[in-house]
């Protein structure tokens, strides 16, 4: 089959790019030509993938969001296509994969009225409801329970177009047998002693993520335990300003670190004692996952979708909502217990060696076909 794709931007570190990218390799393994429509690219393209750019659009997100779907729609009236998947919410989808939460629920209970008064919410609710209204024929691939029932309770999407996926953690996430020594290896370019008690907060989007929360969190460490050492290490690609100065203003600019985008996350969890992940709202979290699968303790918000294994698992603590830094504190300082740790740790690889957190993009893929083929009439092949 020829299948087009639209994504926003590609940049290779931000977990919906990650997935979207798996997705693209596995249906171009299994025979599918894949054409990608997107308005900006960074790092390495995929090999054997038709890449379209879009031209330079200028004016708000809203403006260059519409202009970036008719140019993509003018395209495949020229080219057509035997489906389409996209990974941001848009009208026309024969398929959307729903790594974004519920734009409709936030805006809902976290901004008030004269903003669901304004011209984006409009447009991004309309394009929310394109994908799940009742009367739509959009397919959706979820990553998140919780997620899934909040588009429920808004739109009333029929059960039959909903599908929820697996997670989606990477075989090389797993803790490796040489756990030990590549621990030590890391903290040793990463400069970190054996007294160094260090956080690891990995994600795009620094907001988002709560990273002015868990640098909060390092100074209240600092303060409370003034006989011990400790370290936030900070990987995604995102600006750095604003938090450089909010460590300074909590004088704790020396403990944070900034190692920008990354491709060893793998090793810095090995490296780290904790990973700390305040998000303010995240529809799954799949680095919780793969910190739970390297035997990595965490700390997280319940506004995370994946949390819910952190949970079950026992291989971390779960913040309630809504957030409370004094919670974000007291968990931290719970982290401090090297035997409440191993503990989290030996829970997370016992709750990682049972259960399948590692299919999502394989099932994806099939359910990606048979939506593609139901919709061309053609139930098998």
């Amino acid at each position: 089959m020829h299948l087009a794709f639209l994504l926003y931007k590609y940049f290779p570190y931000g977990g919906l790019q990650r997935d979207f990218a798996r997705f693209v390799v596995l249906l171009q393994q299994r025979g599918h030509h894949c054409r990608v429509y997107c308005t900006c690219w960074q790092g390495e393209q995929l090999p054997g993938v038709e890449l379209r750019l879009a031209p330079g659009f200028t004016g708000s997100n809203v403006r260059r969001n519409q202009h970036f779907l008719e140019w993509a729609q003018a395209e495949l009236a020229a080219a057509p296509v035997d489906g389409v998947i996209g990974f941001n919410k848009m009208p026309g989808l024969d398929v959307y994969y729903a790594a974004d939460p519920c734009f409709l629920d936030k805006a809902l209970w976290g901004r008030g009225l004269f903003y669901r008064l304004g011209w984006r919410f409009r447009h991004f609710a309309a394009w929310e409801r394109a994908v799940f209204d009742p009367a739509a024929s959009t397919e959706i691939l979820l990553i998140s329970a919780s997620e899934q029932r909040k588009f429920e309770r808004h739109y009333h999407t029929p059960p039959a177009r909903m599908h929820l996926l697996p997670p989606g953690v990477a075989p090389d996430r797993r803790r490796p047998p040489d756990a030990v020594s590549r621990r030590a290896g890391a903290r040793h370019q990463l400069g970190l002693t054996h007294d160094v008690h260090t956080l690891l907060l990995v994600g795009s989007g620094f907001i988002t993520k709560g990273l002015d929360r868990a640098i909060r969190g390092l100074a209240y460490l600092r303060t409370a335990y003034p006989t011990r050492r400790f370290r936030l290490l900070v990987a995604g690609q995102d600006g750095a300003g604003r938090f450089s100065l909010l460590a300074r203003r909590q004088q704790v600019q020396r403990e944070v670190t900034f190692l920008g985008g990354r491709e060893d996350i793998a090793d810095l969890m090995l490296a780290a004692d904790v990973l700390v992940h305040p998000a303010r709202s995240e529809a799954a979290g799949i680095v919780l996952l793969e910190a739970l699968v390297a035997g990595l303790p965490v700390v997280v918000t319940g506004a995370c979708g994946y949390a819910d294994h952190i949970e079950t698992a026992g291989a971390g603590l779960v913040l309630p909502e809504p957030f409370s830094q004094a919670d974000l504190d007291a968990a931290l300082a719970r982290m401090l217990d090297g035997g409440f740790r191993e503990q989290c740790r030996n829970r997370g690889l016992g709750y990682a060696a049972k259960e399948d957190l590692y299919s999502l993009h394989s099932v994806g893929v099939e359910l990606i076909e048979q939506v593609i083929r139901r919709k061309q009439g053609r139930v098998d092949d």
